[in-house]
Parts: structure tokens; sequence; C-alpha cells
């Protein structure tokens, strides 16, 4: 029957021996209580992962049916003409009017729907009972689960159709434990299948052994195990069935029983025999790691893979073979004997022209000349260099070449004067200081080179750092270098007798080529002579060059493609290469087509940077023409944004003369050359391509074609075909390099003989890159020859075009998707960047946050930009990353203009931004930190083990390695103490209890910026004062209990005493930071705003004050006739309240607590009274307060802890507070650690603002303090309140500072808080009360 509905038969998968005898070793441990459950599910699971194929992915693949786009639909009419931008707008590179529209439209959708500002701060996590709640167990989950690498789509299986195989599944879901995609295999009915043949034996294997899984979570464990039976042919018609793992199913024969070894038995004694000695095997005593289990995946939240995301479907693509190579007679045996032929035989034949700063043509360098410097030069490196009466050099020594990018003749020279002397040269970057971005890496990567000599120009060498002994500096992490100068005076006339040895070209290494990898190493590429003779003749080939033909080339020539076509395929060819530096492009930007013009230059190869700068200045300039061009070879073709760049170019200069046939994108990689370039139609290549692609399903690694309608799609342009003499494949990115399918992204592998051969000294990751062994999905290797990973990531589109959509440098997965660097960059860009970035400098890249990669973005700001506007925009840039890409950013940064670290040519130096960013010195000056949309894996409060203790845990965390999930404070409502103030429920009672037991205790004194008393309150004087206050409220205000009031006070002790009057009124006060006089402007809003908000029925004040919110200048700012009742409590009436008001419920609010996030949003949270006293109890106990004691505060009473250490603590613990303004040491500098000093306090509470100006102020006074008698040995805590991360540089520089005066290192500590928990952590004691504490389950206004 089974077969009959299911269309194939359901077998049993044979297990072998030695996997039956675990099992058998696992269920016996299981039921001698030797090992948890958990700890067995674990291993059994382990056990069987290899023999149930594909069972992780059943589910998300049965349910994509279903699945909804997440991206929407909206387009904008945004005009697309072309418009004139200056060279101080957004980075062009990653120009896209179809993605710029996409962006605001986004935007705009974000706006219809009035979402919350990405700011807004909210809990990611739900509370639970720690004592019921179970963490995640993945250990079962598939081994590529959260990995790049996805399994292919799974078609729906036949079990569809069953109606009793439906709910076997759903079994397997109901029984198991985990929470990874393997617990997940429901599926879909109704599905059509559409590889039964090739999946169903797979899927019954699966479903086979789910079954098996789920009999084996669900059965009752009273019984004793017997696991000696094998998975044994299905008995029953109606329902498949299978052998429990936990014990013999009723009805089967014991003939069918198997020892744990496979020798069939006849009896159930036999296998308890096997049992005992299966006993016998193991210890008596479990190990550590058996007491203790404390993995990643219980403390993390595990991530859950989409069951809707997109699935490769296409077939597997084969290797992909090029053109091959053409034999081309006389064709010279190496590069070198090319040099040689055009050197005597065309010397008069121009090689290369320089131009300067200008455009002019300094210097034309012949075949000639070239031959004979090289000669010159290699002569005097092997004979006249010598140390020790030795010789310097020797050949297969390496040289460091050291040329600026103006200086092309002389690189030349050096490159092949090494070349001919048997060196192997390794060109870098000049260094211009000691602290160069990316220099100590290059010093890394010349030392293991065993780098001594460094071969410079004479004016580049003036140029370096010198000491003070006239000799040029050891550059950080730099070996010890010989600099010697090869200007045409420095060099010897060779020997008559003196020839080189040109020879064939060999396996030996030609020339090392720098990359730096994204994680900032600097790594060296050995390319051998065979390689680079080959790479030659496949270039020549693929392009059609010819002799004689001009070249312009605008790239760095010391590297990639700019050294691949300007240095050496042009010399193989007689070429005349017309070299463009970069410092005239920055002055010129139409200077490269000024010489296509001039020249008359056949091939021109640029970068989409390049061709846009053309394109700001082409209207300067008309009289240009590039009909002389056959190819223009977009260096850069494989950044999928460059298209934008090609079609604009080709709009404008189509009608001077450009064919849309000409524009030739290339893809190329450091260690793979160049892997494809689009050929010409005269040279036989096909039409060019375009794709339109789902960014949606990129990130799943999925290619699916959409339309330029949707708002999350990129457009990708073919990079040509594959390099002649070439075979490449597709490969999945993690893990085995398996092929990939027809509609799947992965890296592309190259395998050819014009690749490079090695990471110099590496053995390692050289393996892993140029010697990777591609195989089918059956395991088979698809060639024997190695492949080289070319690290760029696309896949074979029609004609057998090579599209690239980003690199592996640009990668990065945050959940198991994939986000490209550089589609998030040119998001960011679209959201008008003219106004806030600094010339569309932006950097994007990762960082590991709890092992996983959040996306951090870091733009330059103008110095125009004001900090409202800039962070209105970084608030637009995350909605529409959102948006097109969804994804969370974790942190956006603006720094200043011409901060960030810069690469040789002027762009972003990514990997040393990130480390800057890692070791907090990118000294941003607005930061927008986002972690609550994207770090959603927090750790969970561990399961309470009942057999586990917690001296087993301790030991087991500090064996693991592994840190705490969880940190619990005192429980304060079991302490015993001789705390009255316990006794009531409400802070107004315990102000009455203290007026009457202690009338004249002194709870605040007021200090003035002179140091001098302003005022006191005792207890009996601020009940009064409260008293008087809710007197005038209900007599003047009118008001009913629950209303709102405004607190609108400097900070002193009438804040205090409204505050009490309210509650003495039964209403609910909110402190307000009154206006700033001089500037209404920006500060009356904030006031009106927490008004409205709160929705305040009346606003208690001073006079003053009261005055400006009435004042002419206030209505210019805000609409004064609007706000609520406002009553001044400078002149009351002394009149006694009949009755303080008394709650009916601890629960009932008792004030509301409002702040400016440093996003510029209002946020409020709700206060009860019984969070009120549990916070002011959980402060009394930490901090030790008891009427004795005297506490200072300077910090703003307005919210927070610093309102709860202003107005709460005193009266609950009984405590002195004195009282320091902040705003009264911008008159006097020391008026804090001066009373500190003077009232002798032993604990004090002050903000990062009021540390930065006393370490700033006081900096060259501590002479001075100290003569004043100022003496700081009395302070045992001085706590730094603040909700921002630990500013570890100012607290050390602080506590450095006043060390003098006595302060003690390990006085000063920061306290740690939110907004809906102020007091997380004091006095560097862990008080975790974020959410067991009753105060801090209160929500968010």
């Amino acid at each position: 029957m089974a077969a009959e509905r299911g269309g194939c038969a359901l077998e049993a998968v044979p297990l072998p021996p030695e996997v039956r005898e675990s099992l058998a070793e696992l269920e016996l441990e299981l039921s001698e209580g030797d090992i948890t459950q958990k700890g067995y599910e674990k291993k059994r699971a382990k056990l069987l992962a290899r023999y149930i194929p594909l069972i992780q992915g059943v589910d998300p693949s049965l349910q994509a049916e279903n699945r909804v786009p997440g991206s929407s639909q909206a387009t904008a009419g945004v005009s697309k003409q072309q418009k004139s931008r200056s060279t101080n707008s957004r980075d062009e590179r990653f120009r896209s009017d179809v993605h710029t529209e996409a962006v605001q439209a986004a935007l705009a959708k974000y706006k219809e729907r009035k979402m919350p500002m990405p700011s807004k701060r909210r809990s990611v996590l739900v509370h639970s009972s720690v004592e019921t709640y179970t963490p995640p167990d993945t250990s079962s989950a598939s081994e590529d689960e959260g990995s790049l690498r996805r399994q292919g789509r799974i078609s729906s299986t036949p079990f569809q159709s069953h109606s009793n195989v439906e709910p076997w599944l759903n079994r397997v879901i109901q029984g198991s434990s985990t929470s990874s995609s393997a617990s997940s295999t429901s599926s879909h009915p109704g599905g059509k299948p559409a590889a039964a043949s090739n999946t169903a034996p797979a899927t019954t294997a699966a479903t086979v052994l789910a079954d098996l899984m789920a009999h084996t979570q669900i059965e009752n464990h009273s019984a004793p195990p017997d696991v000696t039976t094998g998975l044994v042919e299905y008995l029953h018609h109606e329902r498949p069935q299978v052998a429990s793992v936990r014990g013999v199913p009723r009805g089967y024969s014991s003939s069918i029983l198997e020892t744990a070894d496979g020798v069939p038995v006849n009896s159930r004694v036999s296998s308890k025999i096997q049992q005992l000695l299966n006993t016998l095997k193991r210890p008596k005593r479990p190990p550590l790691k058996e007491f203790f289990v404390d993995d990643f995946e219980e403390l993390l939240e595990v991530q859950q893979p989409d069951p809707n995301q997109p699935k490769p479907e296409g077939n597997q693509v084969n290797v992909l073979k090029g053109e091959p190579l053409g034999v081309v007679t006389n064709w010279p045996p190496s590069l070198l004997a090319a040099l040689q032929r055009w050197g005597t035989t065309q010397s008069k034949a121009p090689c290369l022209t320089a131009l300067d700063t200008t455009g002019k043509a300094v210097y034309t360098l012949t075949y000639g000349k070239l031959w004979s410097r090289s000669l010159k030069l290699a002569y005097t490196l092997l004979n006249k260099l010598t140390t020790k009466n030795e010789p310097l050099l020797k050949p297969g020594d390496r040289v460091a070449l050291v040329f600026p990018n103006s200086d092309p003749v002389m690189f030349m020279v050096a490159f092949y004067g090494c070349l001919l002397a048997e060196l192997i040269p390794v060109p870098i970057e000049v260094p211009l200081t000691r602290k160069d971005a990316g220099s100590q890496q290059i010093g890394f990567l010349l030392g293991s080179c065993g780098v001594t000599l460094a071969l410079t120009t004479d004016a580049c060498q003036k140029g370096l750092p010198k000491a003070q002994t006239g000799e040029v500096v050891t550059f950080k992490g730099w070996p010890r270098l010989i600099w010697f100068v090869i200007d045409g005076k420095h060099l010897a006339k060779p020997a008559k007798d003196w020839h080189p040895q040109v020879r064939d070209a060999s396996a030996e290494i030609a020339y090392i080529e720098y990359k730096t990898s994204k994680e900032g190493s600097t790594v060296g590429i050995t390319v051998s002579h065979a390689s680079m003779l080959a790479h030659c003749h496949a270039l020549t080939q693929a392009c059609g060059y010819s002799e004689a033909e001009t070249l312009t080339n605008v790239l760095d020539f010391k590297r990639e493609a700019g050294l691949w076509h300007g240095v050496l395929t042009s010399v193989m060819n007689r070429m005349h290469v017309i070299s463009i530096p970069y410092a005239l492009m920055k002055v010129n930007p139409l200077s490269w087509i000024q010489k296509v013009c001039s020249y008359k230059a056949r091939v021109a190869v640029v970068k989409s940077r390049d061709m846009h700068w053309s394109l700001l200045a082409q209207r300067d300039q008309r009289d240009v023409s590039l009909s002389s061009l056959r190819m223009l070879i977009v260096a850069d073709g494989a950044n999928p944004w460059s298209i934008s760049s090609c079609d604009a170019f080709l709009n404008v200069f189509q009608s001077r003369g450009l064919r849309p046939e000409v524009i030739c994108p290339c893809a190329s990689s450091s260690e793979a050359l160049t892997v494809a370039i689009r050929r010409p139609s005269e040279l036989g290549g096909p039409p060019p391509g375009k794709a339109v692609l789902s960014m949606n399903c990129l990130s799943f690694g999925v290619i699916r074609v959409d339309t330029e309608e949707k708002l999350s799609v990129l457009t990708v342009q073919d990079v040509g075909q594959i390099m002649p003499g070439a075979s490449m494949c597709v490969v999945k990115v993690d893990g085995t390099p398996y092929l990939c399918k027809a509609d799947e992204v992965g890296e592309i592998c190259v395998n050819s003989g014009a690749t490079g051969t090695a990471y110099f000294g590496l053995l390692g990751i050289t393996k892993n890159v140029f010697e990777a062994i591609p195989v089918t999905a059956a395991g088979m290797p698809v060639s024997d020859q190695p492949f080289t990973r070319t690290g760029l990531l696309g896949f074979v589109g029609p004609d057998y075009l090579v599209f690239v959509v980003g690199k592996l440098d640009g990668l990065m997965t945050v959940s198991g998707r994939r986000h490209n660097a550089d589609d998030v960059v040119a998001t960011a860009l679209a959201v008008e960047p003219m106004k806030f970035v600094y010339r569309g400098r932006i950097a994007v890249f990762s960082v590991p946050v709890l092992h996983d990669d959040r996306i951090v973005l870091v733009a330059e700001q103008r110095p125009d930009a004001s900090e409202e506007d800039s962070f209105q925009w970084m608030s637009r840039v995350l909605q529409a990353i959102d948006s097109i890409h969804q994804v969370g950013v974790y942190c956006l940064a603006l720094v200043p203009a011409n901060t960030l670290p810069k690469a040789p040519l002027g762009g972003i130096h990514i990997s040393e931004t990130k480390q800057r960013f890692l070791e907090g010195a990118l000294h941003p000056c607005n930061v927008l930190m986002c972690p609550h949309t994207c770090v959603t894996n927090l750790p969970k409060p561990r399961q309470k083990q009942p057999d586990v203790g917690p001296a087993s845990m301790i030991v087991g965390n500090l064996v693991a390695g592994k840190r705490i999930a969880q940190a619990s404070g005192r429980d304060v409502s079991q302490l015993e103490d001789n705390d009255q103030a316990r006794k009531f429920l409400y802070l107004a009672d315990v102000l009455q209890w203290r007026a009457q037991t202690t009338p004249d205790h002194p709870l605040f004194l007021l200090l003035n910026s002179k140091g001098t008393v302003a005022s006191t309150a005792s207890c009996i004087q601020l009940h009064k004062r409260a008293e008087r206050v809710a007197v005038a409220l209900m007599e003047k205000g009118r008001l009913n209990v629950g209303d709102h009031v405004a607190l609108v006070y400097p900070p002193g002790v009438d804040l205090i005493a409204t505050f009490y009057g309210c509650l003495y009124a039964g209403c609910v006060p909110i402190t307000v930071r009154p206006p700033h006089p001089q500037n209404l402007a920006t500060t009356l809003p904030t006031v009106k705003m927490i008004v409205e908000v709160s929705k305040s029925a009346c606003i208690l004040t001073t006079q003053a004050i009261m005055k400006l919110l009435r004042s002419k200048e206030a209505a210019a700012a805000v609409d004064i006739k609007t706000w609520p009742t406002i009553l001044d409590t400078d002149d009351m009436p002394k009149k006694k309240l009949a009755s303080v008001f008394r709650p009916t419920s601890p629960d009932m609010l008792a004030y509301l607590d409002f702040s400016v996030s440093t996003t510029g949003i209002l946020a409020g949270v709700k206060m009860s009274h019984a969070a009120t006293s549990a916070l002011c109890r959980s402060i009394k106990l930490q901090c030790e307060l008891y009427p004795s004691r005297q506490i200072a505060i300077c910090l703003d009473p307005y919210c927070g802890l610093g309102f709860a250490l202003w107005c709460l603590c005193s009266i609950y613990s009984g405590h002195q507070s004195i009282l320091v303004p902040p705003l009264e040491l911008e008159s006097n500098v020391s008026l804090w650690l001066s009373a500190v000093s003077q009232y002798k306090v032993r604990v004090t509470f002050c903000s990062y603002s009021v540390m930065e100006i006393c370490t700033k102020g006081l900096g060259t006074q501590t002479d001075l303090l100290r003569m004043k008698g100022v003496n700081l040995s009395c302070v045992r805590t001085c706590m730094v309140v603040a909700e921002e991360r630990p500013r570890i540089t100012l607290t050390q520089s602080f506590s450095k500072l006043f060390k003098d005066l006595g302060l003690s290192a390990r006085a000063v500590s920061t306290t740690f808080g939110c907004r809906v928990n102020v007091a997380i952590c004091l006095q560097c004691l862990f008080v975790c009360i974020f959410f067991f504490s009753p105060f801090s389950l209160f929500p968010t206004l």
C-alpha cells in the first residue's frame, strides 16, 4: 500500500555494525544514568547524521512554494536625465540611477508605513522562566548550517499524498527537542515531484531514520533498553514501521535480533550478555565533560534557516573550457627573449611614454633604451653591490621595487633589470610616513621574503622620511633595507665579456605581487616565468594585440591589470604604452581620452572610476574622438556596479566615435590573473549580456532573474568569456569545493598555465587556494589538474558568458545570508550623499559579534553638515539598507573629513579602518548603534540541571574555558537587615516616616559655583515643602489623581520637593531639563515635546523659567499658546495638606523617566511604585548606604540613574547627598573634587562629561590643588554613570592625573545601565536585574 500511494517502496537503511554498537553503548549509558538525555540525543544524532542524507533541508524546500516576496513592489518616477555632478559627490563606482530610484522608493514606503525610527530601543528577547526554559540543541543540525554553502532544493516527496505518512512525519517535529532545521520535516500537501527518480531513495532513507528518531524521543524510558536490533523490513501493510531503538516491538520474532557486532542471536539472553560486555568496556565514572555541557550552541540563540528561502534547482554545471591557445610562429620562448629581440632589432621603436602632472610627455623610453638600461642595472646588481667582499645579491634573491605612480620608466627598467639578473622583483608602494595604512603588513611581507635591498629613484629617496643620520628610517615592521638608487649615474657599464643568460620560460619565480586580504594581512603571490609567458600569450590572443599598437594605461603599472597589460604583454608585442599618472587624472580627468585621441590609441585600460571622472569633465572638452579605439578594457568589470559607468560613458561618448562593442569589461584576481574578458565582435565575441537579479535570492546564493521595477535588484553585466587555454568551474564557497548548479552563485575557479603559483612562504593557504580539486555531487574529482580559487563570486550565463556578482573579500555573512559590501555602499550612496558624505567616502565591513558577522558602515562627514542633519541621514540609510537588503546595520559611524586611512591611490583602506574600529581609534563625531536590529542570538539563561551541582558547573566552566551565560546579584527580597524603610511600600510614606522620627536629619546639601552651600533640606523641611506643593496642585492647578505634571527646574532642592509634592497629591511627575536661555531654538522644542508626549496637565517651575516659557523668543520656537497650566512654586502659601495620597496598588505609576537618546529619539519609561522601591533598595545594598553616610553627586537629575541618585535614594536610605550641579563646573572646574575633599566623601558619582572637564581643565593644576589642601585619599569609590560604552582611556587618564592627590586607581569604576534598567552594574559588581528585577519589566513609551 505504501508503495502504491507513495510512488516508491519504503526501504530500511542498513546501519553498519560499528554504528549499531555505538548506539547500544549510548543506550546503556542513558539507562544507567551515566549520560544526560540531551547528551544522548546529541551523540545519537551525530552517529546517524551521515545516514540521513539531506534530511536537514527537507522542510525548507517543501515549504518554498508558498514564499511571499518580502521586497516592496513600489516604483518611483525619478527622472534619469544625466546631471552634472561635482567632484565632491559620491563615489560613482557604485552609481546606478535605477538603484537610486529603488532606494528612494523604499524610503518612501517607510514613510508611508510610518515605521518607527531604527534607533528606537526595544528588547529582542522574550521573558521566560529560567526553570522551564530549555536551551536549543543544535548539535544535530546540518553540517553546513549557517555557512554560505546551501543544499540543493529537494522536490516534494511522494509522501505528500500519503494520508498516514504526514502524521508520521509530524511525530518527528513533536518528539524532537532540537531547534535546528533537522527537526523540521513537515511538508506542504499538493506538491508535485520534480525529480522523483533521483530524490526518492534519499528521501525514503531520511524519512525512515526520521521516524526512528521520533520513536527514540517519544518512548518511555522506564523499560530497560534493548538496542541490539537493527532496522528491519516493513511488515505492516497500512503504515510503514521500523524497529525502535529503545526496544523490540511486540510481535517481532527473536530470530531477527543481532548483537552490537552484527552477529545474529536467537534469544534475548545474548543481548543482555552483550550489554554487560559493553558496560565493561566503559569506565565507571564519566569524564568531566559529561558533567557539564556548555557548548556554544546552548548558550546562544540558534539562527533558524528561513523555511521559504530559495534554493538552486538547476543542473550541475560542468567544467567550462576556453578556446585553445593558438600557435604563433616565431613566438619568443620567454618574455626576456622578446625584450632582447625588440631591444636589438627595433631599438628606435617607442616602448613607454611618461607624462607629467600637466599632461606633457616628459620622456619616451624606446626598446633599445629599455634593453641597455636593464642590462646596466642587472650587471650592477650582480657585480657592483658587495658586502664584506662578497656579492650582496645572488640569483633567486628578492628585491623590493619602490617607485611612485608617476615614474613608470624607472620602474620598467628596474623590473626587467631584476629579471635579467635572475632576481625576483617585489613591487610595493612608496611609504610616505612611518604610520602609513597597511605599511606594517608590507614590512611583514618584505621580511618573510627575505628582502634586504630596495631599488628606487633619487627623487623618490629624497622624499622618504629620514632619521637624524640622514638615512632612510626603518619603517614600523619593516626589515632593515639597503636603499639603492638606479638613476643612470649610479649604474656601471657592463663588461664586454658579460652577457645575461636569457633562458626559456621555466617554473621558477619571475616576480611577487602583493595583495592585502580582507583581514588586513598582506601576502605575496608568486608568478613563474612560464605563467607570465602564458598569460601574455592568452591576453594577446583574447585582446587581439599586434605589433606597434598604441595602448593608453590609466592603471597602477606595479600590479594587476596595469602591470599585465602596460609592462608585460606590451613588451611581448612591441606595443607603445602611454602611461597616465594618477596625479594627472585628479587634475585633468579627461587626460586619458585626450591621449587616446592624440596618439590614435587602439586600446585603453581603465577603471569605471576613470570613466566616471571623464563624464564630469567632458562638457569642457568637445573636440575629442574615440573612433580609434577598438578595445576599452574596464579592469574592474568584476564590480557589479561598473555597469552604470559603462552605460553612462557610452551614452555620452557614442556621438564622439565610441562604438558599443568597444567597451570590454574583464574579471581578474591577483591569484588567477585575468579570468575572463569580453571580446569585441570582430574578434569573435558573442553579444554582451546583462542580468537583473534579485538581491534577496543572491543573499541565499541563488540566481533569480527579476525586473528593474523591483526595489531589491542588482543589474550586472557579463565580463566576457573565459581566457584562452583555461578551464573554469564554479564551486561552493565553503567546505569541499562541490560544483554548483546552474542557478547557484559560487566561487569561480580556474585551471590554466597562466595563473599565480603560490603564496610565498605560506604552504597551508597555498594548498587551499592554488591546489583546489573541484568535485561533483557524487564526490568525484572533475579533473586530475588542480584549480586556482579566484575569490570572485559569480556564475556562467548564456553563451558561456561569465557574470561576477561580488568578491569574497567584500562578502559579509549575516545570519546565514550573504551580503556584498559594495552593494551596501551603493545603497548608502543612493541616500542623498552629497549633503552629508565627504566625496562619497564610505567604508563597509563586518565585525564578529557573538559568532556572527555584523555590518559596520563608516563614512566621512562633510565639514558643513550639522549633527542633526547627519543623524537624519544615518537613520534614512538604515531604513534603505533594511528595505533593499533586509539586513540590519550594527553600527553606523561618521568621522571627520579626511580622517579615514587611505589606500595608495586615494581610496579608503578598508582593513585599516576596520582595525581602528575594533581598537576604538576611529574617533567618530556621530555614532548610531543598532544592536537590537541585528544581534538576535543573545545568550539565553542556562537550563537548570537537577543532577549537576554548582561545583560541577564552576569546574566545567573553568575547564571548558566558556563564559557564564548569566550573572545574578543578591536576592534583595531575602536579605535580613535593619532597613526600616522596607516596612513602607511607597517613597512618600518613607519621607513622612523620616520627617516624624528624624525631623532634623539633613538629606540634601546643594553647592554653588563658589563652593558655598546654596540650600539645604532636612527631612522635615522637605516634607513641609512637599505638602505645600501638593496643596498648590490641588487648589491652584485643580488636578486629579493620576494627572501628569512636568517639573521644569534647574538642578536643586526645589526639583526634589516638587517631585514628592506630586507623590503626595497622587500626581505622576516628569522631570524635564529647562530650556537654555541663550539657545531656545533647539532646547525649547525638546521641553515642548516631552510635555506633549507625556500628556502633562500642568507644568511646575520657577518664576524665571515661567517667564521664559511665555516670552517672545519662546514664541518663535514653539506655540506658547498650547502650554498647559503653568504654576510657579517660588511663593507658595504655607498650608498643611489634609491627607497624603496613598496608592491603591504598588503597581500604580509613580513617575515617568524621559530622556533623549544619542540619535535624537525621545523615549520614556514607566516606573511603578514597586519598581521605584526595588531600585532604591538594590542601590542601597550595593553601595552600602545608610543615614550616617555622605555621598557627592555631580550628575544631571533629569533621567536614569542620575535622577534616582539625586531624588530617590537619599529619601529611601537616609544618607546625606551633596549635590553639585554639573553646570557649575563651567565657572569652577575644581568644584566637585574640592567638595569631595572638603566633606571627606567616600562614595561619589559623576558623568563622563564631568570627568572629561576635570581631566582637561585641571590637568596642569594638580600642584595648585594640592597646595589648596585637596586630598582625594578619602574616596573609596568614584563611579561614572553612563549608558554609553566605557571610555577606558578617559578613566585611566583621570586616575593617573589625580593619583598625586591621593586618588586610588582602584577607586574609579563605571556603572552600567540602560533605559529600562538604570542600574545593571554598580561598583564593578554585577547586579543582574536586567530581566529579573521588577523595575525592569515596564514598557518603553
